[in-house]
């Protein structure tokens, strides 16, 4: 009976090699899902450590103070927010139709309301903890700044209010985007800028 274990010899186990930056990620995306959630107040290393499905021990390990924990979730959430504002910048400055290229970004977003739920929680959480502000900072000047070169600064904050209204209702009314409406409004926008 060769390969299978016998009663005297122990199956050995495999442990499962340990990836540090991959914990610390999951670390990252698990407080900002905690904080979006509960708020900064009532966020704990072991809240976080079961959001991220990691023993207790890997919070304290990686992230030693709680302030330390959460300063990595919010770099983490800043610098994934600035790299989608990048991604839709370069879309965006190709885009032969800069309306219809803003709706389906727009759509795109949308696909994954639990991440866009989140977002919009650290918004509305930034309102009351000024630590939080930076994330929304980032989304409120960041895409204003991209859209200015092409529409104008202010058709270019018309059009992110705008963004951020539809966004909204359709996370509150689980509805559907209207795309041609949101498209049609963005040229609106455009057009009595020019």
């Amino acid at each position: 009976m060769t390969g299978a274990p016998s009663a005297r010899t122990p199956e050995r186990r495999t442990q499962r090699a340990r990836d540090p930056q991959a914990r610390r990620a999951a670390l990252a995306v698990a407080t900002m899902e905690v904080i979006a959630e509960a708020g900064v107040g009532r966020t704990t290393h072991r809240a976080v450590a079961a959001r991220a499905g990691l023993p207790l021990g890997a919070t304290t390990y990686y992230f030693p103070t709680l302030d330390d924990l959460i300063a990595a979730g919010l770099r983490h959430a800043t610098d994934q927010l600035r790299a989608d504002l990048d991604d839709w910048a370069q879309r965006l400055a190709a885009a032969p139709d800069l309306a219809a290229e803003l709706t389906e970004l727009t759509r795109e977003y949308l696909a994954d309301r639990r991440q866009v739920r989140i977002e919009y929680e650290l918004c509305v959480a930034a309102a009351r903890d000024a630590a939080l502000r930076p994330i929304a900072e980032t989304w409120m000047d960041g895409l204003p700044e991209i859209l200015a070169p092409a529409a104008g600064a202010d058709a270019a904050r018309d059009i992110c209010a705008l963004l951020d209204g539809i966004i909204l209702r359709a996370l509150v009314m689980e509805s559907e985007l209207d795309a041609p409406g949101l498209t049609a409004a963005i040229r609106r926008l455009l057009t009595n800028a020019g």
